[in-house]
């Protein structure tokens, strides 16, 4: 089996244990930390982040952390952006959760789907805010299955979707999904850009939904010739094609979205992390005569009770503001040719990227593991990718300035080369 498909044994979860246990963090703080919450691996990173400012983390000694993942492609416009915070501030003046999504009119929730369609080819008029990226995917699988009367639906290998019970029936890895089976029936995953796969879409296909951009693979983009096959496929099978940015959207490969790269249009797209501004937020957008589907047989067809809360709605909207009043997609090509250029090193076997979107790929976990402690001992924060343990994830804020991917690329070969 593809090693990328098993990435390592349970124990190489058990990630950075000595740095689980320094004294960056308050002992009572550490003991309760461990004791009440959940936990979703053995050795937790363990740091007590007490403030975040644009690309910076600041532990409760003071020390500070460069952040070269952004909260995993959340952060675009930076940690707590002066203009996010004031409308954060402002709508928890006015008002909190008042009904269960979309019975009242709130107008962060209007003035944001409204700037998305602004920015949205014509068909993509019509936003359903959620709660977060993975229950967006699961409203696209019923939108799509009532839509088409349909039950089959296509993803692909070495996919990431989310976590919750329908996401992770396509989530495209065996290790991910064992545990949990059964799960959601009539799935297929298909081989990612590969132009056989496509005849795997038939006329029980009700969607297809694919990332524009792998990323927990360790970035793998498609060919633009497949992503348009894929398309044609859809079309000519009738199924809906739903393209996943949920880690890709908001500028991170250097467009506003990722789909743009390939000259085509989702029926159904797939929006969450950076969507929020740092707030939780996902949605899922297609033309309102397909989203009416969920409107009728039956009434309250898909239905949440904090999904686009008004203050998020409201973080969410000043930071696509801040995206593109700042321009910040400008100086995306330039920051990732920076970083492609200055990580260069015998250890590093690939670079690949999609703008701010990189994998830097090493012989093994166990490399990469020992060159991310170190990292984050000398204060740059990464990590490593969920089907791609051997590649160390670089996607920080878009406003990381050339100065500090000047040092963080140091900082990586220098811990590359120690011991």
């Amino acid at each position: 089996m593809n090693s990328l498909q098993t990435f390592a044994p349970p124990d190489h979860l058990v990630r950075r244990i000595s740095m689980s246990h320094d004294s960056t963090t308050n002992p009572d703080t550490k003991l309760l930390f461990f004791r009440h919450l959940a936990q979703t691996s053995a050795a937790p990173l363990g740091l007590e982040i007490i403030r975040a400012e644009a690309s910076t983390l600041y532990d409760r000694e003071g020390r500070e952390y460069l952040d070269l993942i952004g909260g995993i492609s959340v952060c675009n416009t930076g940690h707590r952006h002066p203009k996010v915070v004031e409308a954060i501030k402002s709508q928890v003046d006015q008002y909190l959760h008042v009904l269960v999504y979309g019975e009242f009119i709130q107008s962060p929730q209007v003035k944001y789907a409204s700037l998305l369609a602004a920015h949205l080819p014509p068909s993509l008029n019509s936003v359903y805010f959620t709660n977060s990226g993975a229950e967006a995917v699961e409203g696209a699988m019923k939108l799509a299955k009532k839509a088409k009367n349909r039950t089959g639906i296509v993803a692909f290998k070495q996919s990431y979707h989310g976590s919750t019970q329908g996401a992770l029936s396509i989530m495209g890895d065996e290790y991910w999904r064992n545990a949990f089976r059964p799960l959601l029936p009539d799935v297929s995953h298909l081989s990612y850009n590969e132009a056989g796969s496509l005849e795997q879409i038939t006329p029980r296909t009700a969607c297809v939904i694919a990332e524009t951009v792998q990323a927990e693979r360790g970035v793998f983009a498609p060919d633009i010739e497949w992503m348009q096959a894929l398309r044609k496929r859809c079309d000519e099978m009738g199924a809906l094609l739903v393209l996943d940015e949920i880690q890709t959207g908001f500028g991170r490969t250097g467009t506003l979205w990722g789909f743009e790269a390939f000259g085509i249009v989702p029926d159904i797209l797939l929006l969450g992390k950076a969507l929020g501004g740092g707030m939780p937020l996902g949605a899922f957008i297609a033309d309102r005569y397909l989203m009416g589907e969920l409107t009728d047989k039956p009434v309250l067809g898909h239905i949440t009770t904090f999904g686009g809360h008004p203050v998020s709605c409201a973080a969410g909207l000043a930071s696509m503001e801040v995206l593109l009043e700042e321009r910040l997609m400008a100086g995306v090509r330039e920051k990732e040719e920076l970083f492609r250029r200055l990580l260069i090193h015998p250890a590093i076997r690939a670079v690949r990227s999609a703008g701010l979107l990189m994998a830097v790929e090493f012989d093994s976990y166990e490399t990469n593991k020992r060159v991310i402690d170190a990292c984050i001992a000398a204060g740059l924060l990464t990590d490593w990718f969920l089907f791609a343990a051997h590649c160390m994830r670089i996607a920080p804020p878009l406003i990381i300035t050339c100065a500090q991917i000047e040092r963080a690329c140091a900082i990586i070969l220098k811990a590359i080369d120690t011991p």
